[in-house]
């Protein structure tokens, strides 16, 4: 018996060692929230969530400004999370519950919102769906905005965003609008499904048709115009925060007399270091903008799309780094700016207006920032009349290279042709395939008057249609201009002496006409393949006036172009070498042409082609 109770008592003493080592095995802990990979010596399990600890129905917080300065706290809900909603992207789903998100739904200027959950940063409001109803958004997860930064690529590893123009083709200024706008099309998110909270661009100092026009140009990098509601800096100081996670983000691209603000929140902030957004701004590579702090002036609520009216109070920084889960800025660091000076002389006006900006530098946005500056400066005493003229001087002040300069007037069309070659110059100045242009200045003189200076071709009448080698003739222009008796101009020209017999085109036109008529005779002229070249085509294009009729005696082809190279007078023999298929070199007939202008004072809008008969030269008894 005793034997029995001694093994069995052997038998309850293993079994409650065996319990205690298996209940202390039990006790510990999992372990929760693991550094995630490249994340080690950053991530804090303290401060920081991760999306597998998140479930549906936890409660949570997100922190923004929907009032002056101050950083709120406002309820949240955990719907869901869902994994690889995109390709790689996975996406906390949350739901406001307090009573001022479900007034207003979904706000745009709450990109960057921080999110946190059990107390702990989960992420950043980044995305929505147009026309909800809800303030339902989609939260970046923090582990991914933490890598921003964090690779080992440099700027020469990934270039700044830009736009790629094909060079295959003659330069034409309206068909690099075209680009622009083709490019910026395909850039545009899909309204059906999830896209990135659009984030405010707050229009101040501008016309609000201008403000109106810009957003057909900032809607595919996320943003949409909004009228502001003025253009001077605020600089009182007790308006003036620190970026603190839920604080206004301000990216100022256009500061001074007229001001274009993009508004955003601050996620997290790290030494000197500011995550915001929780998306891209403009793609994915270093960018150089202006980074400030900002004030809520009110949130606006529509049907469509509220968003957070506000204004930027002190530049304290810079963003450098643009990628898919947020942008990151550096406190304390610069950002480098372009001189914007506009002056304005307007019929309706009693002054001459003078508008001191700064641009944002950057390939993308400064070609549509100063095209909507010039139209604001131009439309801030009102739309143009329909009888209208405007003489514009641009400069564009180049650091180590001469500025680059052209002028010119246009007639009844807007501001149409000063827009687009002001903006097709700094676009292609500043996406050049070749080398890196630094603008440093641009300038711009506009005279806008009520007077409609259009004309039309009344005749056109040759002293001879029929004439000899080293004959002389000339051409009687009438011009019929817009409400103003009809002028007459002559052009002269001395026909070559060893012009072949034949029929020739004599042609009569403006400005457009010409530029027209010299890509196609001498494309090659327009074919840039170097920095050099590009700014000497500009310039040929740009330098045609349009106040000044052309005339153009075209004569037979002669001699061969190579690529750039022109050899008028090479003899067949030698032209048949270069054509030869083995060779890669480009090879072009070379054009002859003889051409006069004359300056009328008014803009020629239709041409007229002549024919002109030259005979066999017939000697006589007299040489």
């Amino acid at each position: 018996m005793h034997e029995i109770l001694a093994k069995t008592k052997t038998v309850y003493l293993l079994y409650l060692l065996l319990w205690a080592v298996s209940a202390c095995f039990a006790a510990e802990p999992p372990a929760e929230n693991p550094v995630p990979n490249g994340l080690e010596g950053i991530w804090d399990p303290a401060k920081y969530i991760s999306i597998d600890e998140i479930q549906p129905g936890m409660e949570a917080y997100c922190l923004t400004v929907y009032k002056g300065a101050e950083v709120e706290k406002f309820p949240m809900e955990v719907l869901d999370v869902v994994r690889n909603i995109m390709p790689g992207k996975d996406v906390i789903l949350v739901q406001g519950t307090d009573e001022r998100f479900i007034h207003t739904g979904p706000v745009a200027g709450c990109s960057g919102s921080p999110v946190y959950v059990k107390g702990r940063l989960a992420g950043a409001m980044a995305f929505g769906w147009l026309y909800s109803k809800d303030p339902l958004y989609g939260v970046t997860p923090i582990k991914e905005m933490l890598r921003v930064g964090e690779d080992k690529t440099t700027d020469q590893d990934i270039q700044e965003m830009g736009f790629a123009f094909d060079f295959s083709k003659p330069i034409d200024f309206a068909e690099i609008d075209r680009q622009i706008i083709n490019t910026l099309a395909s850039r545009k998110n899909d309204p059906a499904g999830p896209t990135t909270l659009p984030c405010p661009l707050i229009a101040s100092g501008l016309p609000a048709n201008v403000t109106q026009q810009l957003s057909s140009s900032v809607e595919p990098f996320g943003l949409f115009a909004v009228p502001g509601i003025g253009a001077t800096l605020n600089t009182n100081t007790q308006e003036q925060t620190q970026l603190t996670p839920g604080a206004v983000l301000a990216i100022p691209l256009l500061t001074g007399d007229m001001r274009l603000e993009v508004i955003g929140t601050v996620t997290e902030v790290i030494d000197d270091k500011v995550l915001a957004l929780g998306h891209s701004f403009l793609g994915y590579g270093p960018i150089d903008l202006p980074m400030a702090t900002g004030k809520v002036h009110t949130v606006v609520s529509t049907v469509t799309r509220s968003f957070k009216l506000a204004s930027s109070t002190k530049v304290v920084g810079a963003l450098k780094t643009d990628q898919a889960s947020a942008v990151l800025g550096k406190i304390g660091a610069k950002a480098k700016t372009i001189s914007l000076t506009i002056n304005v002389d307007r019929y309706n006006d009693t002054e001459k207006r003078v508008y001191n900006c700064q641009l944002a530098n950057n390939k993308l946005l400064t070609p549509s920032v100063a095209r909507a500056a010039l139209a604001g400066a131009a439309l801030m005493f009102g739309d143009l009349p329909p009888e209208h003229s405007i003489r514009y001087d641009v400069t564009i002040g180049i650091r180590n290279l001469k500025p680059f300069t052209f002028e010119n007037v246009s007639t009844g069309e807007g501001l149409t042709n000063m827009l687009t070659e002001t903006q097709g110059s700094v676009a292609l100045l500043m996406n050049n395939p070749y080398e890196k242009v630094d603008i440093e200045s641009i300038n711009c003189d506009l005279i806008i008057k009520p007077k409609n200076t259009s004309a039309g071709i009344w005749s056109v009448d040759l002293s001879d249609s029929t004439v000899n080698p080293g004959q002389q003739i000339d051409v009687s222009v009438i011009i019929e201009p817009f409400l103003a008796p009809r002028e007459e101009f002559v052009c002269t020209f001395r026909i070559p002496d060893q012009l072949p017999p034949g029929t020739y085109d004599l042609i009569v036109c403006g400005a457009d006409d010409y530029r027209q008529f010299l890509t196609k005779a001498a494309p090659y002229k327009f074919l840039p393949q170097s920095l050099n070249a590009l700014i000497e085509t500009m310039e040929n294009l740009l330098h045609v006036q349009r106040d000044k009729l052309y005339c153009i005696l075209t004569l037979p082809p002669a001699g061969i172009a190579v690529e750039k190279a022109e050899l008028p007078d090479l003899p067949d023999t030698k032209t048949l070498i270069f054509q030869d298929a083995k060779r890669t070199l480009e090879t072009k007939p070379y054009q002859h042409w003889l051409e006069k202008s004359l300056k009328t004072g008014t803009v020629l809008m239709d041409k007229k082609v002549m024919q002109i008969t030259v005979e066999e030269y017939k000697h006589t008894i007299f040489e």
